[in-house]
């Protein structure tokens, strides 16, 4: 060997001294795959094209789209315009046993979250042209 095979500041040869070899390259990270079920059935139909079940946990509160065809309803009976406080009241007496405990709990803001998401279901009928925007605080059919 060589005097450049050596190492300066430790005198070893530089395949033995750690100084002469470069760092080791950082081990890769696993990912893990997220993984689908397949549910199999006997029937002969169902044989060709396995379900794929998706699991999903089970809801907090209730969604806004549920609201909608609610809200709908209730400004129907009243002629096609009501105030939200009452749209609201006659939301909650409806769904009294429907309402989930995720729904009364309350937002950051401090409104309750079946509240919130009537509000949200609201706006989407706006969107969708299946009401329209009235008075302050009034709800009203087009």
């Amino acid at each position: 060997m060589s005097e450049t095979d050596y190492c300066e500041l430790c005198d070893l040869p530089k395949s033995q001294c750690i100084h002469g070899r470069p760092p080791a390259p950082p081990a890769p990270t696993p990912v893990k795959k997220a993984t689908t079920r397949v549910r199999k059935t006997t029937t002969s139909a169902a044989a060709s094209a396995p379900k794929v079940v998706t699991k999903s946990a089970p809801r907090k509160w209730t969604p806004p789209a549920a609201f909608a065809p609610l809200i709908l309803e209730i400004l129907e009976a009243a002629g096609g315009s009501m105030s939200a406080d009452a749209v609201l009241d006659e939301l909650e007496s409806q769904l009294a046993d429907q309402l989930l405990a995720g729904d009364f709990e309350t937002t950051p803001e401090g409104e309750l979250r079946w509240r919130y998401a009537a509000r949200r279901a609201r706006q989407k009928l706006l969107t969708e042209g299946l009401m329209t925007k009235g008075a302050p605080g009034v709800w009203q059919l087009p």
